[in-house]
Order: structure tokens, then C-alpha cells, then sequence
């Protein structure tokens, strides 16, 4: 990253495997910058960054939300418990999906400060967060979700929990449960290992 003299964070499953998700086996480093890069291979290591708009990502990639880990080349930039949380919230397409980003929740979640999570969460998107909050609360990490409730009261319409999924039939989407104190749609059932 170095020589692309870009900024950069590890993110995703390589940081949950990191900070203790241990369901998450990693067979890639994601990596989270401001610019769109290509999937990359360099021996038997695999690369893939994910895009994040540079302003996004400027206010996201601050010294207090980082850890470091040791890699072969050096220390690398991983995102800390909060920030991991959150973006697996975000990208959960890229983590497993949403029972994959649902596992990382549960066993990560506990471990999250609840100011630092407020704080970081006022600089991302309102659905993340929620979403977020969501499992959290799911998973009994109170403290942890109810830093996040604020964002959810600011909320003016439902969102999907996972919006990946689309219903063909008006009537089924109906009969999903709606979730009003986190302005979500519950389109899909989590199922985890414990």
C-alpha cells in the first residue's frame, strides 16, 4: 500500500478473524480504500478492496478506530472492533452475507465500547447503523445497541435488513415482520454457528 501511496484499513472477515471470530476463516485480506482497485494476488495471498467514497472513508480511517497487526512485510492497518463491526454492517455482501456479518456480530459485538461505537457510527450511513444496532440487540449486546438507538429514532422510513434479497410477490414482502425500533423490514432469518 505503500508504494501504491495509498491509505488503506484491513477490514471485514481478515479484521473479525483478528479481533476473535474465529467461525470467519479468511482465505483473503480485504482491504478498505477510497480508491477502485482490482482484486490482487501476490503468491499464495489474495487481495481484495473494497471501494468506500473518499470522504467516507476519510472520516472512517482515524488513528482511534484503527489497531495494528503484524504481517510479513511489517504492521498493517486493521480496523478496530467497532469500526469492523460497523463495516461488516455495511459490506456485508462481501462478509458471508448477512448470517455472516450476523456471526462476526455475535462474537465480536460484546467486546465493542459503546462510546467509541457512537462515535463512529455518527460518521456512517443511517442503514448500516441500524442494521447494526439490529444484531446487536438481537444478540443481547444491550449497551452496545442502545448507543446506537439515536440513529435509529432519526430514521423516516424502513429499510431491508438485507436488501440483497428482492420478493417477486407484493404479498409476501407484507408479510415480513417490521421492525419499528430500528426502521427495519426483517426480510431474512439469521442463522449462526455457536
Amino acid at each position: 500500500m505503500a508504494y501504491l501511496g495509498l491509505d488503506y484499513r484491513v477490514s471485514l472477515l481478515r479484521a473479525a478473524a483478528f479481533h476473535g471470530s474465529s467461525h470467519q476463516a479468511a482465505m483473503v485480506f480485504q482491504v478498505i480504500v477510497a480508491r477502485q482497485l482490482r482484486t490482487i494476488e501476490i503468491g499464495r495471498h489474495r487481495i481484495q478492496f473494497i471501494y468506500q467514497a473518499r470522504r467516507a472513508f476519510e472520516k472512517m480511517n482515524r488513528a482511534e478506530w484503527l489497531d495494528q497487526m503484524k504481517s510479513e512485510s511489517g504492521f498493517a492497518k486493521v480496523a478496530g472492533i467497532e469500526l469492523t463491526l460497523l463495516d461488516v454492517a455495511r459490506y456485508f455482501h462481501k462478509a458471508a452475507g448477512i448470517n455472516g456479518a450476523a456471526q462476526i456480530v455475535h462474537d465480536l459485538g460484546g467486546k465493542a465500547e459503546s462510546r467509541k461505537l457512537y462515535k463512529a457510527a455518527s460518521e456512517y450511513e443511517n442503514s448500516a447503523v441500524r442494521r447494526l444496532g439490529y444484531l446487536l440487540d438481537h444478540f443481547g449486546h444491550e449497551r452496545q445497541a442502545n448507543a446506537l438507538l439515536p440513529f435509529a429514532k432519526k430514521a423516516k422510513s424502513l429499510k431491508a435488513l438485507d436488501p440483497s434479497v428482492r420478493t417477486l410477490i407484493d404479498e409476501v414482502e407484507e408479510a415480513h415482520e417490521k421492525n419499528s425500533k430500528w426502521m427495519l423490514l426483517i426480510n431474512e432469518t439469521l442463522e449462526i454457528d455457536l
